[in-house]
Parts: structure tokens; sequence; C-alpha cells
């Protein structure tokens, strides 16, 4: 599959991949129809249907496995990112037990980490170009500084540490989305899914040649069901990119609300 196909919109992916499945099926059908003449039609007829079974089993468990994992990936990329917000408005909400200058200093860096995150990281991610060779300058920052805070009693001490522990939690869920930004599905996979569906078709055109109506509404309705799952897989492939992509607004909104 083709990354071009993956940056689509999805309605005009979801065209595509209809209008490719619907084509193949055609040509299936085609061919199918040509060759059912003399001894190959009687060739065809002796094709047992039940074959049909055992290849759509297979079918399935493909499509859900590969779909199992793309929609896991998508959900843990989500709850990274929360964790990651949420951790951020829990340094910015306990900053205020240091007011004045520590505080300024803590919130400046967060937001810094956050406009970083969202106009550069995001981006690489979505090209699965982001490594974890790049450190968050401004939330390491932060950290240091948060080690660095005057506690001047045993209350301050404590808010300390409850600092250090967000700012923690925020650095993994960061490495968290780094990490599932580089989640795809492989070319293999793709490869054996394709193949599959292929051989369902070929299958359902050879079982059903008797019959051109019956062959075209197999080929139709089974076609239907391999643009849907592939559909699917594709628009979830990576949590990052695309149309449906996770989206940094949970980050944006520690931001919006720090006051």
């Amino acid at each position: 599959m083709a990354n071009w196909l993956f940056n689509l919109p999805v309605f005009w992916m979801t065209l595509v991949i209809f209008l490719g499945t619907f084509l193949v099926s055609f040509i299936i059908y085609l061919t199918v129809t040509r060759l059912a003449v003399g001894e190959r039609a009687a060739g065809f007829r002796a094709l047992t249907p039940g074959l049909l079974s055992p290849l759509g089993v297979i079918f399935g468990l493909l499509v859900a496995f590969t779909a199992a994992q793309v929609w896991d990936d998508y959900g843990r990329a989500e709850i990274a990112v929360a964790n990651e917000a949420s951790a951020l408005r829990s340094v910015v909400l306990l900053a205020k037990g240091f007011p004045g200058e520590p505080e300024t200093r803590l919130r400046t860096l967060i937001n810094r980490h956050i406009e970083a995150a969202v106009g550069e990281e995001w981006p690489e991610m979505a090209r699965q170009q982001k490594s974890l060779k790049d450190l968050p300058v401004d939330l390491v920052e932060a950290l240091k500084a948060a080690l660095a805070l005057p506690a001047a009693d045993e209350s301050q001490k404590t808010i300390q540490r409850e600092i250090i522990s967000a700012l923690e939690k925020a650095l993994d869920a960061r490495r968290q989305r780094i990490i599932l930004s580089h989640s795809t599905v492989t070319p293999i996979k793709w490869v054996t899914l394709l193949l599959q569906a292929l051989a369902i078709q070929i299958a359902i055109g050879v079982v059903h040649s008797h019959s051109r109506l019956a062959c075209a509404i197999g080929l139709s309705l089974f076609g239907t069901g391999i643009a849907l799952s592939i559909l699917l897989i594709a628009a979830y492939r990576n949590p990052f990119s695309g149309d449906l992509a996770v989206s940094p607004d949970l980050l944006q909104q520690v931001i919006a609300t720090e006051t």
C-alpha cells in the first residue's frame, strides 16, 4: 500500500479503495466468465462451494488480527496523550504552591513544551520521523527547575515531590506517544491480506461461473466487505497520521485553562 493513499482525506481514501476493489472484482468476473466454456466450465463446476468457507475464515482472521493491532495502538496513543496532558496540568496547578518566579518559570516551560509538541513533534510523528533521541528540552528544564525549587517547609516539600512525579509521568507519556507514532501495518501483512482477498474473489468467481448473475452478486458483496475491511485498517494504520489521527487538543487545553 502506497503512503499517498494513507495520506488522503477519508472521503477520497474510501473512494479509491472501493474503486480499486470493484475494478479487481470486475476483472475477475470478466476473466472467469470468458474462461468458463467447454471443458473448463465443467472443471469450474466441479469446484465445491465448501471451499469458500475456510477461505473466508482465514480472511476474517487476518482482518481481525490486523484491525486489533491498529485499534489497540490508536487507543494506547490516545491514553498517552491524555496522560501527558493530565500530568502537565497537575504541574501547572501544583506550581501555585511556589508563587512568584518559580511558578512563572514552570508555567513558561510547560507552555513552551506544549507549543513545541504541537508545532514540531506532531508533524514529525505523522511522518514517523520523531525519535526518542530528540530530548524535550523544555520538559527537562522544567524537571531541573522542580528539583531546585526552594521548599521552605514540609508542605512545599510535598508539593515539590508531586511536581517532580508529574513531570516524570509527562516524560514517560511523551515517550509512549513517540514509540506509538512508529507503529504501522507492515508490508507483509498488507500483502498477505490482499492476496487472501484476491484468492477468495477468484474462488467465488469460479464457483459461481455457471451463473453470470450469481457470480456478479457474489463478487460485489464480498468486494464490499473487502473494501470496508481495508478502509478501516488503512484509516487507523498509524495513530498520528491521516484524518483520524490523535490530535494534540488535550495538550493545548492545558495552556488554555492554566489560569
